[in-house]
This record gives C-alpha cells, structure tokens and sequence, in this order.
C-alpha cells in the first residue's frame, strides 16, 4: 500500500471519527434542549389549565429534588432560604443564637448549645421545648419554616417562648443574634504525661488552624505521641485535609489526587509547607461514621506509614463536591470527581451509577476490592473505606438501650439529672453513682416509650395464630402467663443493661455542663480505642512492627 493510499484511509478515518463525534455531542445537546423545552412547555400549560393555583417555587424545587435524587446524595441544590445552611457546612459559622433544634415527636427541641453563645447567655439550656418564635407558633413548622424563623442578621434579636422541665408555666426569653463559630477541635489535652489527645469533629475552614494550635500546645506540655481522634467525623472542605496531613508529612509530598470527566479539573494536592513533626508516633482513631475528608487523612497517614490506624473500617466516600452558583442567589453542590490518595487507591464504597431490582445502591464486596501497597509495601484495600491497622469492636448497644435512646429516654433523663444537680457540676473522670440506676428505673417505668422484647414479639404472635385458628379461648391462660413472666423479664431491663445505659447517660449529662467539651470529663480508661493507643505506644517496637507490614 502506497503512502498516498494510506494518508488517504487514515484522513478518512479521522473524518469519520470527528463526524460520530460531532453527531453525538449534537445529538447529546438536541437531546437536552428538546427534554428542557417539554418541561417549559408542560409547567406552562400546567399553570394554565390546573384546577387549583400552583407554587412555581415548590413545584420546581420538587422537580429539582426529583432529579437530584437519581444522582448520589452529595449533589445538593440549595435555594436562596437555604444558603445559610451551605455557609453553616463549608465556613463553620452562620448568623443565628448558637443552638442546635431537633424536630421530635412533634416538637421544636434544643438539642445542643455551643458555649458563650448567645443562646447560652440568654439562659437557655438543653432539652427546652421551643413553641413560639416571636410570638408565632411554631408546632407545625417543619424544619425549614423554623429555621427561617429562629435564624436571622448579627446584631438583631428574637423572641422565644419555651417549655422547660420543672418549669409549670412557659418561659419568654429574647436572644440576640451574632455570628457563631463552630469549633472543629472541641477538646484537646493530655491523656497522661507522654500522650497528647485531639479530637477532630469537622473539617470547616478553620479546622487545620485548630489541629496546628493543639498540636504545638500539646507539644509545649512534653507531647511525645499523639491520638487523632477522628472517630464520627463526616468530613468536609479538601483543603483542610491536606493542610492537617501536612503538619506531620515532608514537604512536596502527594496527599490526594482528584480525577473526573473534566479533564482540566484534575488536580494533585501536595503538602506545600515545611511540617510540625514527621517522627513523633501518631494513632489515628477511626470508625464506620468517619467518612470523606477523615478519609483523606487517614488513608494518607496509613499510605505513608506514618500512623497506625484503630478503629473500626470507616464509611468509605471518596467523592469530590465543588460549588456552584447559580442564579437569583442559588448554589449547587455537585460531584464531579473521585479522589485517589497516595497509594493509588479510590475507597468509595458505593457505585451510585448503578442500582439494584429494588431502587438501592450496591457496596463493593470485599471479594473485587484491588489491592495496593503502602510507601513501605505494606496491603492495603480500595473500594470499601479505610481498613484500620488495628481493628476494636464498636460498641454494641443491646436493643434495649437502643430503643431507650431512640424514644429519647436517656435524652430526657439527663434533662431531669440536670436540673436536679444544676450546682453540683460534674468534674473529670466523672461517674455515675450506682443508686442512679434505681432511680432511673423508676423514672422509667412512669414513661411512655416504644420496646417490644423477642419474648412479647413471640407471645403476640402466638396470640394472632391462635385466633386465626379459632384455639385462642384454650390456649388464654396459657398465654397470658407467658405474658406475666415476659413482663417481669422485662422489668429488670435497667439492671440487665445497666452498664452501656450508664455510659450513654453520663456523656449527655456531661453535654449538659460542657456542651461539645463534654468529651474532656469522660474517663479515657473506659475508650477501648484509646486504651489500645496507649498499649502501642507501650510498646515501640510493635508499633514499628505493624508501620513496617510485620
């Protein structure tokens, strides 16, 4: 074949790729603005013909959900009475009183303070019911209409009116607005002499500010190790994480990579600044709530071998969000990358791109997870989080105590605990004493709550079968027997569950005191995952063992 033939076969070849190219763009583009101009069209004569009026507002914001929904729940739309919870996520600060409201069983109730906030110096307290907001009713307000309502400019007030335990009539409190600063390190300090301890809640844009302060803090008091806690920690800003990772990394190192369908948004995230120690031994703790940036860490400590992780396998996102706006003061959160940490390894969990027979998302099984090495040769997994050097059992909750937190029950028991002992604050290492567990059993049992145990789900069971069968009338006595030893079983639930009930009610009366510092007063000795950092580092050689694959 001539070079003449062959210029010409490989030209016409170009010519037809470039053509099937331009006929899919522009069949990709006709077919979005032929679908865009059927929903115009549609809403219009809608609007027109529709029996009743139409919010436009809430027909599109229900479409825009609608559409969202078939994607991964990380590409979020928010609309211009929204914007302040964006602000709230990504900058860790927003105008309002500095109080946390959870909606339950019908009812506005103030789950969390942050300290010296506005809400805690008007003399608000945790566990108040919130029925009035400037003197409008607020019962049947969901979350959103409530938010507005309580959320306003620094500088301005509101009127609440609230129904607190012990109080008989409603209180009316004014509480003024201002700017208000979530901390990512709620507390840090020293677990013994050697032992330093940070926890790290949020990844906001002061995150690795906090993590550089407690970390020279820490080291000023004779820090030789330290404890990351990272357990619970959802993530957030990508830039946080590469800042924290560089504070115990060499400069110039790769940190994460981010790779999309937009080729020039790629990117490769490397520490850019000299570190504040890449020697001292370092624990990371993580669990299966620590997700997205915690993951970034994590994963790249792990990668590095500059930490040994414990824990339990954390969430696995290794999603990339970035935002945009949009018009009429709109933004849109919208995923557009997966980010790979330095081992080469994506540890998203979930292929959101497909979906099972039943409308739910698969996780990659352990079975087709890739295997990696660390910068040392050690094993390491993709696909399903971040495996954890040493793995702990997380606490199992019997289903008892499950369902007494659920109901609230614990909630509402360290309202009452609180308000009994409001000058009797509790002090570090702080434990309940064991006549507590008598009186809150029969504080229970004048509780409405939902709790069905195996024995009164089998009795009831039993129960329909034999009217079903016509036996009931023979079988009554028998069964209503059966029902007053499952209701006396049921009677010593308390003593039965007693331990985990007690460390569940000692951190939220903890939270009544100290609010997010709550986890300073908690005896280290009862965390099984502390506990095993502090084993480690007992014992150098073993944690260079574990960083060294042995």
């Amino acid at each position: 074949m001539n070079k003449t033939v062959k210029r010409s076969l490989v030209g016409l070849i170009l010519l037809t790729t470039l053509g099937v190219s331009a006929y899919k763009v522009d069949d990709r583009l006709f077919e979005i603005a032929k679908n865009l101009d059927i929903f115009a069209t549609m809403f219009k004569e809608l609007n027109a013909l529709y029996v009743d009026e139409i919010n436009p507002t809430k027909a599109m914001r229900v479409g825009i959900q609608a559409m969202l929904k078939e994607l991964d729940p990380y590409t979020v739309f928010y609309p211009e009475d929204e914007i302040e919870d964006y602000f709230t996520m990504n900058v860790g600060a927003y105008n309002g009183i500095g109080a946390t409201i959870e909606f339950f069983e019908s009812k506005h109730i103030v789950a969390m303070l942050y300290e010296d906030s506005p809400a805690d110096k008007a003399g608000i307290k945790i566990g108040d019911r919130i029925t009035k907001i400037n003197n409008v009713d607020v019962t049947e307000k969901n979350d959103a209409e409530f938010g507005r309502l309580l959320k306003g400019q620094t500088g301005t007030s509101v009127k609440l009116l609230l129904d607190r335990v012990g109080q008989a009539k409603p209180l009316q409190i004014s509480v003024g607005r201002d700017v208000i600063k979530i901390p990512n390190v709620p507390h840090y300090g020293m677990i013994n002499d050697e032992v330093g301890y940070i926890q790290l809640t949020d990844f906001s844009k002061t995150a690795a500010k906090e993590i550089k302060t407690a970390t020279l803090e820490l080291k000023d008091k004779g820090m030789k190790n330290l404890v990351l806690d990272l357990r619970g920690n959802p993530g957030g800003l990508l830039n946080m994480a590469v800042e924290i990772c560089n504070f115990y990394l060499p400069k110039n190192l790769l940190v994460v990579e981010t790779k999309g369908k937009v080729k020039e948004w790629n990117y490769k995230y490397q520490t850019k600044e000299q570190p504040l120690d890449t020697e001292m031994p370092i624990v990371v703790l993580i669990n299966g709530r620590s997700a997205s940036a915690s993951e970034i860490v994590s994963g790249t400590l792990q990668d590095y071998d500059r930490a040994v992780l414990v824990g339990q396998r954390s969430f696995g996102k290794g999603l990339v969000q970035i935002t945009k706006d949009l018009s009429y003061n709109t933004k849109m959160k919208v995923t557009t990358s997966k980010y790979y940490i330095p081992s080469g390894r994506c540890i998203q969990a979930i292929d959101y791109g497909y979906r099972k027979s039943d409308g739910s998302f698969g996780k990659l099984p352990d079975s087709l997870r890739v295997p990696f090495k660390t910068k040392g040769g050690r094993l390491v997994l993709d696909g399903a989080g971040i495996d954890p050097d040493i793995t702990t059992k997380s606490a199992n909750q019997s289903e008892f105590v499950k369902a007494l937190i659920k109901s609230k029950m614990i909630f509402y028991y360290a309202n009452k605990y609180y308000f009994d002992n409001q000058n009797n604050k509790p002090k570090e290492n702080f434990t309940l004493e064991s006549r507590i567990m008598g009186e809150f059993d029969n504080w229970l049992k004048n509780q409405t709550y939902v709790y069905e145990t195996a024995d009164h789900k089998g009795i009831d069971a039993l129960i329909k079968s034999s009217k079903e069968s016509g036996e009931y009338a023979k079988m009554k006595s028998s069964l209503d027997e059966l029902k007053k030893v499952a209701d006396q079983n049921t009677q010593s639930l308390v003593m039965k569950n007693w331990e985990q009930i007690k460390e569940s009610l000692e951190i939220e009366i903890l939270s009544r005191y100290y609010y997010q510092k709550a986890m300073k007063f908690v005896a280290f000795e009862k965390d099984k995952d502390i506990q095993e950092a502090l084993k480690l580092f007992a014992n150098p050689q073993k944690y260079k063992s574990i960083l060294a694959g042995k």
